[in-house]
């Protein structure tokens, strides 16, 4: 029997439009999934039932996601509630949001009502969902592994059957690496095409916001429900298709070319087998639905200088966060104020000499140009998303040099996020052990629509919104 834990955001907001179930209606049922089930997993940070309920009362139904319960990321502002970055010396000072983030807004606009606030790690800073000020965020695949990071808490909010969509942001993986570890979809838009406003630093073009879902339709909805630009960015890719990413969730996207690349560098954690088999079944799919599938890759993605080059531009960035909040609260955090990785990289940004910053950002534009060289031969990259499984809760901490390891899982996720270009994660296949492993697709700047179409012949194939995790919500929920 279907039942709400089990829809879509369409399907939800399907049932608004129909009058079969109000908005609060909705809400309230997704609150009584939260309290159902994140005692297992410590996905919420946040919860905003009261106010919920009251905006779910005045929503407008005429707009496309009337009512549908989502869930906010911490390290994007809502209006109102804690903007404390996953850090505990800001949540000390009790620092609350004065406006939503555009994307926020834009969710509520297109009917969306936000119901909580899901945990990341501090300043977004590493792959797994964990801090001193929420504690440990667990997979509702298996309670022992990550949900990974830094939109973990959003991802395993979504897999346990909470809320259909949640908000989230990709800075160097942290919306694919999350999806891939919890049996989700989750696309990277290109840089620009979701605007990280309002008045946000760019860093470089790395992070950009999104969201999570089950469903590739979901995803297409909602981006473009929240697309385009707004006062003070610096411009984006072009509009979308006619009829936005929606109309072409079915559509044949014609005989793509499509490079495998199914390896790491020496130098980079080695691609475990289970996920080197996702990798190559993925792409006899494809074969089988008519692309041109062939080994091929732009090996500047797999030199050690992209990563460096993205660490050292990305923890500048860190440097401001933490000043920006130092001249703002009045107080200068000390090394027990933070996690150890946001020292690790404050300490890098603080090491970094302007000419070295220049030079990583140089290397990154020659980045740039290479990839988009490769992509006038290629339609998409396949690829994995991370090199092994989800890593066991704890993970990097309790391993020596963890923290930079925590930086080198980044191989296939951050050369994307330097070079602007949108990818997509999807369900790929579960480990006889219960572990989800995701896949990677990357296109050209501003072509999500190639990776829409593709997804969604993947979701055809291997339908995985069926599949329920051993945290979820039961039956009449």
């Amino acid at each position: 029997m279907t039942t709400l834990a089990t829809m879509d955001a369409l399907d939800q907001a399907d049932l608004v439009r129909r009058g079969e179930v109000s908005p609060r209606e909705l809400v309230e049922a997704a609150i009584e999934r939260i309290e159902a089930t994140d005692p297992q997993i410590n996905a919420i940070t946040h919860r905003r039932y009261e106010r919920a309920l009251a905006e779910a009362d005045r929503v407008r139904r005429d707009t496309p996601f009337a009512g549908v319960p989502t869930l906010t990321k911490a390290l994007n502002e809502s209006e109102g509630d804690p903007a404390n970055f996953g850090c505990a010396w800001v949540a000390g000072h009790g620092r609350v949001a004065r406006e939503d983030a555009v994307v926020n807004r834009r969710l509520k606009e297109a009917g969306f009502v936000v119901v909580g606030q899901t945990s990341a790690p501090e300043f977004g800073l590493l792959s797994v969902s964990e801090s001193r000020v929420h504690g440990v965020t667990r997979n509702p695949w298996r309670t022992d592994i990550t949900p990974g990071g830094s939109s973990g808490g959003a991802s395993a909010s979504v897999a346990a059957g909470m809320v259909p969509v949640a908000q989230g942001g990709d800075g160097g993986g942290s919306i694919r690496m999350p999806a891939a570890f919890c049996h989700l979809v989750g696309l990277k838009p290109s840089v620009g095409r979701v605007s990280a406003g309002p008045g946000k630093s760019s860093r470089w073009g790395h992070s950009v916001p999104a969201v999570v879902t089950r469903t590739v339709r979901d995803t297409a909805a909602v981006l473009d429900a929240v697309s385009g630009g707004a006062p003070g960015d610096l411009g984006g890719p072009a509009p979308l298709p006619p009829g936005g990413l929606a109309a072409v969730v079915g559509r044949d996207p014609g005989r793509l070319r499509v490079g495998v690349l199914a390896h790491a560098p020496d130098h980079a954690p080695q691609v475990a087998d289970e996920v080197r088999d996702a990798v190559l079944d993925t792409a006899r799919i494809l074969e089988r639905l008519g692309h041109e599938v062939e080994e091929a890759y732009p090996a500047r993605m797999l030199e050690p200088r992209c990563l460096t080059a993205f660490f050292d531009a990305l923890s500048v960035t860190a440097v401001q966060s933490v000043e920006a909040l130092t001249r703002e609260l009045g107080e200068e955090p000390g090394p027990d104020d933070l996690d150890p990785v946001t020292w690790l990289w404050v300490r890098r940004g603080r090491e970094i000499s302007g000419l070295e910053l220049a030079d990583a950002l140089a290397w990154q534009n020659g980045l740039r140009a290479a990839m988009a060289h490769w992509w006038q031969e290629f339609d998409l990259l396949l690829s994995p998303v991370f090199a092994t499984p989800p890593k066991p809760v704890g993970w990097p901490w309790r391993e020596p040099d963890g923290l930079q390891k925590s930086v080198d899982v980044l191989t296939f996720t951050a050369p994307f996020n330097t070079t602007g270009q949108p990818a997509i994660a999807v369900p790929a296949t579960l480990t006889e052990s219960g572990e989800p492993i995701g896949i990677q697709l990357a296109a050209a700047y501003g072509r999500e629509d190639l990776l829409v179409c593709v997804a969604a012949q993947l979701e055809a194939e291997r339908p995985w919104a069926s599949h329920r995790p051993q945290v979820f919500p039961a039956e009449g929920m």
